[in-house]
């Protein structure tokens, strides 16, 4: 890929971006942050080689955050073949050598705990014997019924019970991290999936405790939260979130109680924080990227996130467009008590070395999205550093062209 066009590199050297960040029991030396990214070069939901040298590559400015890709929990919580799992002992096994390669940078990574519900795949879920679940019994579109209903796999609102197996599963899957050498683990409550399907009123319509009021629509969430602490402890837990989301269906900024849904658990989080069980982050999608989908500049929500800010007194890592709005990278990390990180997702996979390009304002490599989800090296470690870029070009067969859509990536 050629240098991007549209972009005026900004040198951030002397901001906020590049001051250290306690995170956790972790002392960053800045705070670009890799965010969790689907990547699908798994096979069998077993790490590969790929992903060793992906990680380490992206690790190389030592004191660097590296948040892996969503991972899952149990077979039950995934549905999409190629993503990657934490729950046996052969994929701890390879998970061992990508945080090895982290360390050997000096760079920190958390693992984050993926459960879809209603975004897997009925029939993926049916060929392994699971239920196609949700918080309620409410399809996330025609398509997905139409698919459940092909799969002879009906949407199934998880019981009581079944949602204290997940709980179990979370913590299972976060000792498993830690046994595999992360630094701690990023609990997925974001973007439409299990958790946020929880959190949301127009997936959630349950008349349990686990539904109707906005006390009862946290109560998962925060469930897994306190399992985890007790599990793993508050230093190595953070948790991800996306107020104003609307991909996998959500309401976003169409709901009108959705800030206070989030402020009641900001307010929730730092209660547990005043009493010592402080997390070691929460994480934030900005409304710019309301949709995962789209390309930057659309599909943005007239919001803010600022309002975490009010309740939350730890550490927020805001991610979303930051790569092309250096301007709004500077603001944030300036704000929370000067405890912000920021987090860079499309343009970290093409900018390997990212955090140095940014210290020294330098031009970013353009990414490829055809190449997001091959099963292969292409635009996944084959990127080349600023220095490479400019000592021997960009490589000559490289063309955007169209590769696997993120939907029909998931099965393969």
């Amino acid at each position: 890929m050629p240098f991007r066009e549209s972009f005026t590199p900004v040198a951030l050297k002397d901001t906020d971006v590049f001051k250290p960040l306690k995170v956790g029991s972790n002392t960053l030396s800045h705070r670009v942050v890799l965010a969790p990214l689907t990547r699908m070069r798994n096979v069998n939901h077993v790490p590969t080689e790929l992903m060793v040298e992906y990680y380490r590559q992206r690790s190389s400015r030592s004191g660097s955050l590296l948040i892996t890709e969503g991972t899952f929990i149990s077979q039950q919580a995934g549905g999409y073949d190629s993503a990657p799992g934490i729950y046996t002992d052969e994929q701890v096994e390879h998970w061992k050598p990508i945080f090895n390669a982290i360390h050997e940078n000096k760079s920190f990574g958390f693992v984050q705990l993926w459960a879809l519900g209603r975004q897997s795949i009925p029939a993926v879920l049916a060929r392994d014997g699971h239920k196609f679940v949700s918080a309620s019994a409410i399809y996330m579109d025609d398509q997905s019924k139409e698919d459940a209903v092909k799969a002879n796999n009906p949407i199934h609102a998880l019981t009581k019970e079944e949602i204290n197996e997940y709980i179990e599963n979370y913590v299972h899957a976060a000792k498993n991290a830690i046994k595999a050498g992360a630094d701690g683990v990023e609990l997925h409550s974001a973007n439409g999936y299990l958790l946020n399907q929880f959190l949301d009123p127009i997936s959630n319509q349950r008349a349990d405790e686990y539904g109707g009021s906005i006390e009862n629509r946290a109560r998962f969430t925060l469930a897994v939260i306190d399992a985890l602490i007790e599990g793993i402890g508050a230093e190595n837990v953070g948790v991800r979130f996306s107020p104003f989301g609307v991909f996998g269906t959500m309401s976003g900024v169409a709901e009108p109680s959705i800030v206070a849904q989030y402020a009641y658990v900001f307010g929730e989080l730092e209660r547990r924080a005043s009493r010592g069980h402080r997390l070691a982050y929460i994480h934030l999608v900005e409304p710019r990227v309301s949709d995962l989908r789209l390309p930057e500049g659309e599909g943005v929500a007239d919001a803010s996130n600022d309002f975490i800010y009010s309740t939350w007194k730890g550490v927020v890592i805001r991610a979303g467009d930051y790569g092309v709005h250096p301007e709004l990278a500077k603001a944030d990390a300036a704000k929370g008590h000067s405890q912000t990180a920021i987090a860079y997702g499309r343009l970290y996979i093409s900018n390997p070395d990212l955090p140095d390009r940014l210290y020294n304002g330098e031009k970013l490599n353009d990414y490829n999205r055809g190449s997001f989800y091959l099963p292969n090296s292409t635009g996944y470690t084959d990127y080349p550093t600023y220095q490479e870029a400019i000592t021997n070009g960009f490589p000559s067969d490289e063309k955007k062209t169209d590769g696997p859509s993120y939907k029909d990536a998931l099965t393969k």
